[in-house]
């Protein structure tokens, strides 16, 4: 029997989502909606591998109707209480909670929406519901739902696993302004590292906590990774999650070494794959060469690019680094901003 699955995103990223799931074969894929992707899978046991993903869930119920009255909170108070919980995954002993999100304006909040299915939910499986209307966090332990709204068609959904899937095991180590981990897995797959020609060297010039190369070993087991950063606690964060479980598979080398982004210590044309992450300014100031302005590192990006080779960048003020052609952008909802995945080569 085929299990009907909703894979949460980034906004921008759906289809790269798409594109995971058929090349990995976990699904097919029927629809494609603000931040989902739903598709039908025979089994469950490949969906923790989708790395582009914030989270994997199981549909209980598509409801029809949804509109923007009151009234859409009664369907799907009824949606919930008709479900047949006997096939979905029992709720832990430490109850349930239910987050909600919805697309445009309507004339309840996503607290309604949460409280109205979470108490359906929570009667005939006798375990408490944990409400979220006044800031409070369900404990540990409760078993995850989800109700989005987008349209007239909602979708209440299970998360079958004890947490999300952006939360890696292999980050145990953090930096502030780390890459959100479906990002840099987002960047992996439009940098091509998973294509017939592969990548034999893939290079990080401000690599932080490590993130975007410990994405990348996933999709380009044997190649070499190069991470370097100005600040020795962001390498000490990377080495200890590399180091770590769960990092997307064995093999790969890893080199984190102390450099500044200005001034790669690399001969030219050393990597056909270039990932990074500039410093906005936001969360981590430019410093060292960069403190003037980023030209010094698109400069060094072209020059460790080999003449064949691909560069994706994380790109905020929309112009094209200086000798580098964009060959595609992808814009994308992040912490409040919507930056360019930018796909370059060498003009």
């Amino acid at each position: 029997m085929h299990t009907f699955a909703v894979a949460r995103a980034v906004h921008g990223i759906e289809p790269l989502v798409v594109t995971e799931i058929r090349r990995s074969g976990v699904g097919v894929v029927h629809e494609m909606r603000h931040r989902e992707v739903w598709f039908e899978t025979p089994g469950t046991a490949g969906l923790p591998a989708l790395r582009t993903a914030d989270d994997v869930l199981l549909a209980a119920a598509v409801v029809d109707g949804i509109g923007r009255e009151r009234s859409a909170l009664w369907r799907l108070a009824r949606a919930a209480r008709e479900l047949d919980l006997g096939l979905l995954p029992a709720p832990g002993a430490a109850g349930l909670e239910v987050s909600a999100s919805f697309v445009g304006r309507r004339n309840y909040t996503r607290y309604d929406v949460e409280d109205a299915v979470g108490a359906e939910l929570a009667r005939p499986a006798r375990v408490p519901y944990h409400s979220r209307r006044d800031g409070a966090r369900p404990p540990c332990g409760a078993t995850a739902w989800r109700v989005t709204i987008e349209g007239e068609r909602a979708v209440i959904a299970v998360r079958p696993a004890l947490r999300p899937l952006h939360r890696r095991a292999y980050k145990t180590a953090s930096v502030r302004g780390t890459l959100h981990p479906p990002l840099a897995a987002a960047m992996g797959e439009l940098a091509e590292l998973a294509g017939p020609a592969g990548a034999r060297t893939v290079l990080d010039p401000c690599c932080g906590a490590g993130t975007t190369l410990i994405e990348a070993r996933a999709l380009a087991p044997g190649a070499r990774f190069l991470g370097f950063d100005h600040a020795p606690d962001a390498l000490a964060a990377a080495r200890a999650n590399a180091g770590g479980g769960g990092g997307g598979g064995g093999g790969g080398a890893f080199t984190w070494a102390l450099a500044d982004g200005g001034r790669v210590p690399v001969r030219d044309g050393a990597a056909d794959r270039v990932l990074v992450n500039p410093p906005w300014g936001r969360q981590v100031p430019p410093l060292g060469l960069l403190a003037g302005g980023l030209g010094p590192l698109w400069r060094e990006v072209r020059r460790v690019l080999a003449d064949d080779g691909l560069a994706v960048a994380l790109v905020h003020d929309d112009r094209p680094p200086r000798g580098l052609a964009v060959e595609r952008a992808v814009r994308v909802s992040l912490s409040g901003r919507h930056p360019l995945i930018a796909v370059l080569r060498k003009e």
